[in-house]
């Protein structure tokens, strides 16, 4: 394992979000849509369930896409302030069957809030640990996805399988041309 469990599964719920903001069409819809995304992901603690809760998440994807964008000082620089907006303060906490891990704000904190600090503490173990070439954008040329490549071998290039299906069909298809 290369990073902690609650970094790993902090990384891949964050890079699933930035992804929900697909160009085929916008996954998180409604609160329904939200919620299964949630429950899809594990997300424990308060939610208020409105509309306005969902437009705070969805404002949420950009800044969090930003992070594979940016350079280790611009990811430093972009996560200190996530967290310094969030007034997060780490604690140990274990609950759900899980070991200790960490959280940074309490369960009754505002939904969007514990997404943004989770995140974040997410990304200051991979820059602590110079991991920031695990996080890359989509190797398809069509698609914006975010990859968290959690292979030994810093081998994972595509968001999806789909993903990696039609780039490999591409260029079978080319080659026989």
């Amino acid at each position: 394992m290369l990073f902690a469990d609650d970094t790993e599964a902090a990384l891949q719920a964050a890079a699933a979000l930035v992804n929900t903001d697909d160009p085929d069409g916008d996954q998180l819809t409604d609160v329904s849509a939200l919620n299964r995304f949630l429950d899809e992901w594990g997300w424990t603690g308060s939610r208020r369930g409105d509309q306005r809760e969902l437009d705070d998440v969805r404002a949420l994807r950009p800044r969090l896409r930003r992070l594979w964008q940016l350079d280790e000082e611009g990811v430093v620089d972009e996560v200190n302030a996530l967290l310094r907006e969030a007034h997060a303060l780490p604690q140990l906490a274990r609950h759900d069957g899980r070991e200790y891990h960490l959280h940074a704000t309490s369960p009754e904190t505002p939904l969007v809030e514990r997404m943004v600090v989770e995140a974040a503490m997410a990304f200051v173990d991979v820059v602590r640990q110079k991991q920031l070439r695990r996080l890359r954008v989509c190797g398809a040329g069509d698609c914006e996805g975010v990859v968290v490549d959690l292979s030994k071998n810093r081998s994972r290039r595509y968001c999806t399988v789909s993903c990696s299906n039609r780039v490999n069909v591409a260029a079978f298809r080319a080659r026989h041309r």
